[in-house]
């Protein structure tokens, strides 16, 4: 279903992402972990198509979606849904307006100007709200909602679009601990109702072994570590985070430990 094959992409003469190569055959729950700079978020919005790459191929279904240019690129983008750390919604818009825009590349400029929406996509768009349980937040705006209700909205919009893959980039960094479970909690349930193939980029081991069927671990741009979430050892955890990552950046991370002190390596922290 989806083949990675031989992926870079070079800035300047840094490597971002340095020739990765994976393959995933059914739908899974696929999670990317690593430090902040070790390629994750370059790696998604290749796939997606908001970054070209400098060499390699990401083939789904047989079909190299690096290589495809104007309408169809746009066209795959429909098809590879992305949700963002900070949501990416219109926030003076109401909430349906914001799911509906998950399809704006299907509407006229005419029709998009005048926020005129068939029937049927307005009925869908508040079947989506319903099942993400925020139906009732579909006439606010989207600067009225919790942080947790908004990135629920953002993956109502990528639902819109119907799409065969949802990259989910850092979905939920900026939320606290509540809300973070049930966005993780929406993903993993579209992931295996929905049967979409789910590829988040995550920081916390805690959060990989819970929700992932597979982990793939990045550092500098390389994956070394790509597996399931029982073959995540302390030793594999040093090696994705580093034995002398800084304190401060683990405490940023959603799910940390009450037990923080600053003798205790990255890795530490996260396997705690």
């Amino acid at each position: 279903m989806l083949d990675v094959q031989g992926v870079t992409r070079m800035f300047g003469r840094k490597a971002a992402v340095d020739n990765i190569s994976f393959r995933i055959d059914r739908p899974a729950f696929v999670g990317i972990i690593g430090r902040s700079g070790a390629g994750k978020s370059t790696f998604l919005r290749m796939m997606n198509r908001l970054l070209d790459a400098t060499a390699g191929e990401i083939r789904v279904d047989g079909r190299d979606v690096l290589s495809l240019k104007g309408a169809e690129a746009r066209a795959w983008q429909s098809h590879c849904a992305m949700i963002f750390q900070q949501f990416n919604l219109v926030p003076r818009m109401d909430v349906a307006s914001n799911v509906l825009h998950g399809i704006l590349n299907r509407r006229s400029t005419l029709q998009t100007l005048f926020n005129l929406w068939p029937r049927a996509d307005i009925l869908k768009a508040l079947e989506i709200l319903d099942r993400l349980g925020i139906a009732e937040q579909a006439p606010k705006r989207a600067e009225a909602l919790s942080g947790g209700q908004q990135q629920r909205v953002a993956i109502a919009r990528a639902l819109m679009q119907d799409p065969k893959i949802i990259l989910a980039d850092e979905p939920i960094a900026s939320l606290d601990p509540m809300n973070a479970q049930v966005v993780m909690d929406t993903l993993k349930r579209i992931n295996v109702e929905d049967g979409r193939m789910v590829i988040a980029n995550l920081h916390t081991l805690d959060t990989a072994r819970r929700y992932c069927d597979r982990v793939i671990g990045m550092r500098d741009g390389r994956i070394v570590f790509d597996g399931t979430p029982a073959q995540l050892s302390t030793g594999i955890a040093r090696e994705i985070y580093g034995a002398d990552a800084s304190f401060n950046e683990a405490a940023t991370s959603t799910a940390i430990p009450a037990d923080t002190s600053p003798d205790r390596s990255y890795a530490d922290l996260m396997l705690s």
